[in-house]
């Protein structure tokens, strides 16, 4: 039976997913990276190992529910535990309510929401077996305080915000947490595409005048998996830079 703590982390071929991976192994975790495809996801445990950390790779369509699930109960068989969910990965298909179709609700729902309950609701389980667990749900500032044009994905995000306070208070007496991380705009490959003017009026609208950068999510991840916050559930920690006050 494997003794090091092991964290499972969807979405991690890129991005704040990647880095939270980089980060947890760095911690000291043994990290379950995990996306549809296996060609990145191999470039980021490839880091993680010259690094000197623990990581491995699972290509896994998060969508999928019977999938995910069980991929979550072969990694928690193979290491005999599951102690950390991050619940990362994510999709927009953005777009003015008169104008969305029920697909695009639907995907981005299945995929940010559904797929978490899903993950959840199966690596509980295994926290309950070995005493212990941090859950970790990636939402964003967009489930907070809403943004035009991202109805479908607000949505989801902000269901993540319910879902985790629920999960909460039903697993607080099993000694799991469940938390939400809302990152605010991040350098990543869906800010990049962002033309100059965009990106300096959004600036405008931030306190702080820049935007982040991945690995300033994943210290607040880093947190919520460690021993530190043994006492913090239910929460929400907004990472935005002054965003949402």
């Amino acid at each position: 039976m494997d003794q090091k703590k092991v964290a499972f982390v969807t979405g991690g071929s890129r991005g704040i997913g990647a880095a939270i991976v980089r980060r947890l192994a760095k911690d000291g975790f043994h990290v379950v990276a995990v996306a549809r495809s296996a060609d990145k996801l191999s470039e980021v445990c490839a880091q993680v190992k010259d690094a000197g950390g623990s990581a491995e790779a699972l290509a896994c369509d998060i969508a999928d529910s019977q999938a995910l699930a069980g991929a979550i109960e072969k990694i928690a068989e193979a290491h005999g535990r599951l102690d950390v969910l991050v619940n990362n990965a994510g999709i927009t298909r953005d777009g003015l309510i008169l104008r969305m179709e029920d697909e695009d609700f639907d995907q981005v729902i299945n995929t940010n929401l559904k797929s978490a309950f899903v993950a959840i609701r199966t690596a509980a389980r295994p926290m309950m077996r070995t005493k212990g667990g941090r859950i970790i749900n990636i939402s964003s500032v967009a489930g907070v305080a809403g943004n035009a044009g991202q109805a479908n994905y607000a949505a989801s995000k902000a269901g993540l915000i319910g879902l985790s306070k629920s999960v909460a208070k039903e697993l607080a007496g099993k000694n799991i947490t469940c938390n939400c991380v809302a990152p605010g705009f991040i350098t990543t490959d869906m800010t990049d595409v962002l033309n100059d003017q965009i990106k300096d009026t959004v600036k405008g609208h931030i306190p702080m005048k820049r935007f982040g950068v991945p690995d300033e999510i994943a210290a607040a991840v880093s947190f919520l998996a460690g021993a530190d916050s043994s006492y913090v559930t239910g929460q929400v920690i907004c990472v935005d830079g002054g965003m949402v006050m």
